[in-house]
């Protein structure tokens, strides 16, 4: 284990996202924060810095507990943050409200919808009953 590593890697490691690339588009999108501020990805992470990460799974808020710059199993990259109680239950809360969403897919429709299917989209209400 190193004592300071880039912010990038250390999020790659820590499987917040697959790769270094995706890393780096999310850090320099602002869908990073480091101690507060928007942060770059070759800004040194060190331990104890806070977290505020929008991942496509989620939104975290961690603490850094240790640092690695190899990917290895999920349970070693666990081990490299601690995440805020409030960030779990609002991230459990989101994916309870995100299942149920109603959703508007059909499993034969591919591309547009048909015209016959717009209007039973136009017809579902917020609770998903038609009218």
């Amino acid at each position: 284990m190193q004592d300071k590593i880039r912010l990038d890697k250390w999020l790659w490691a820590a499987r917040f996202f697959k790769t270094r690339a995706i890393a780096v588009a999310a850090i320099d999108a602002g869908h990073i924060n480091l101690n507060g501020e928007r942060a770059k990805p070759a800004r040194i992470l060190k331990l104890g810095d806070q977290l505020k990460i929008h991942a496509p799974h989620g939104n975290f808020e961690v603490e850094v507990c240790g640092l690695s710059d190899q990917r290895r199993t999920a349970e070693i990259a666990q081990a490299l943050y601690t995440e805020s109680k409030a960030s779990q239950e609002k991230r459990q809360l989101d994916q309870f409200a995100k299942a149920l969403q109603p959703q508007f897919d059909h499993p034969q429709v591919k591309g547009r919808p048909t015209k016959k299917w717009r209007r039973k989209l136009t017809a579902i209400d917020a609770f998903g009953e038609q009218h």
